[in-house]
């Protein structure tokens, strides 16, 4: 497994790790990912730990705490040789107090997550979602603090827009606060919408990232094309509405590059589908999730090889979209890109 520097910190991670999603899985979202009990989930991080994969991503909100509940049962005995990243932020009630980012809900939240892990400390707290009802300066500084307390190792965002991110780095260079070094955030093949801004804005800020749904929430697995619809026992049947939106010609394009690179290769189209992501700039680590061994034994074979530079060519011309404005004059005016040919 190949080790990375996250954005511009001390902390390496490794190029895959392993999203808990599926532990402890109910309700309509979290259900139809997968219900993983903690004999299954220590047999999942089993096969992670062996393979190099030592990072593992969970969220209070995954399963109302299920998530990392069954998280800390499967890696008790042995947390001194893994990472911990979760995540908050997102509605864990009907009270005022349990959503957001106010420094209330983050020390409350910290102290709740670490129980339920079953640890003293959270290697990387990710905000979950920007929460525009709190002043950055608090969120900052209460991070700031829980890192200070070593209850917090390194913070970072997840779906966060990227002038706040700005803003946040700022505050935390004027007032000697600990800065963010990684932001988690969807990005594959059908999804390049991560480009526009904030691969930018993480390449200037020292801030890796970290993908979530590098699959495209499921929809590059293979199983999807142009003459194979939706499974009927996909769970895109009952989860597409809290997905990101893809185009289908988008998708059939995609999917018949990765077609004809599977057929070159002999990999399956996932595992070329994520080490494209590898490759991508500011990419530190990307996040798989399994429901099933054979699932997670596939994904790992994501790592070890690569793709020539032909075929990274291939599935950057069928995934490329014209991005929004201000970016697309860019893309359109030969005046726009020669002042700025990185934006091309």
């Amino acid at each position: 497994m190949d080790y990375r520097q996250l954005g511009s910190s001390g902390l390496r991670v490794p190029a895959l790790s392993f999203g808990t999603g599926t532990f402890g899985g109910t309700g309509p979202l979290f259900g139809a990912w997968g219900c993983s009990d903690a004999v299954e989930a220590r047999r999942l991080v089993d096969l992670c730990i062996d393979a190099g994969i030592t990072l593992f991503d969970t969220a209070d909100v995954y399963s109302h705490g299920a998530s990392e509940t069954v998280l800390g049962s499967a890696i008790k005995g042995r947390r001194d040789h893994v990472l911990i990243s979760t995540k908050t932020g997102l509605p864990m009630g009907d009270g005022p107090q349990d959503w957001g980012t106010s420094r209330a809900r983050l020390i409350r939240a910290v102290e709740e997550s670490l129980q339920r892990l079953g640890t003293d400390h959270i290697d990387l707290l990710q905000l979950h979602a920007f929460d525009a009802s709190t002043p950055t300066e608090e969120v900052m500084a209460t991070l700031d603090q829980l890192i200070a307390a070593g209850k917090v190792r390194y913070a970072g965002i997840s779906n966060y827009p990227g002038w706040q991110v700005m803003k946040a780095q700022n505050l935390a260079d004027r007032h000697g606060w600990s800065r963010l070094v990684a932001h988690q955030v969807y990005y594959s093949l059908v999804g390049r919408a991560y480009e526009a801004d904030l691969m930018p804005v993480g390449a200037d800020q020292g801030i890796g990232a970290l993908v979530w749904s590098p699959l495209g929430w499921g929809r590059l697995t293979g199983k999807i094309g142009r003459d194979r619809p939706v499974p009927a026992r996909s769970r895109l049947h009952d989860t597409e509405q809290f997905a990101p939106p893809v185009d289908a010609e988008l998708l059939y394009r995609v999917v018949d590059a990765l077609e004809v690179i599977a057929d070159e290769t002999g990999k399956t189209v996932p595992q070329i589908a994520i080490n494209w992501l590898l490759r991508r700039p500011t990419v530190a680590s990307v996040i798989i999730g399994a429901r099933t061994e054979a699932q997670l034994r596939d994904n790992i074979g994501a790592v070890g090889w690569a793709l020539s530079v032909e075929q990274v060519a291939a599935l950057d011309a069928a995934s490329a979209v014209l991005p929004p404005y201000p970016h697309t004059p860019y893309r359109q005016q030969e005046g726009f890109a020669r002042l700025n040919p990185a934006m091309v």
